[in-house]
């Protein structure tokens, strides 16, 4: 059985960590020990990439914000252990990404997130 969520883990938290420009709060909102599944067009779903642990998802984001790029929460929704949630980026190009993550939460960090993302080509 799932614990709730508490104040480690909101709407607004997310909201400064993945529009805030650089990874540090977003890092945070990690548990130790979490897993982030990645689909898209090279990472497909019989094949995603997948990441362990805060140390190595902090490094896949912290390349992510070395980009000269913007990002927007769209939409969430948090209900008990679980959050989904829309972002969508925009390179300074023009070029937009567009991404869906759904969350297991675990004592207020996300122990573990599948995310989908697409991008113009």
């Amino acid at each position: 059985m799932g614990t709730s969520t508490d104040s480690a883990f909101d709407r607004e938290t997310l909201r400064r960590g993945l529009e805030g420009g650089t990874p540090d709060t977003l890092v945070s909102l990690y548990a130790d020990d979490a897993e982030l599944r990645i689909v898209d067009r090279t990472a497909q779903p019989s094949h995603p990439k997948v990441l362990h642990g805060r140390e190595e998802i902090g490094r896949m984001l912290e390349d992510v914000y070395s980009r000269d790029m913007t990002h927007r929460l769209e939409h969430c929704v948090i209900q008990g252990d679980e959050a989904a949630f829309s972002e969508s980026c925009e390179y300074a190009d023009g070029v937009r990404v567009l991404s869906e993550s759904m969350l297991s939460l675990r004592d207020g960090k996300i122990a573990e997130q599948t995310l989908v993302q697409a991008w113009d080509e």
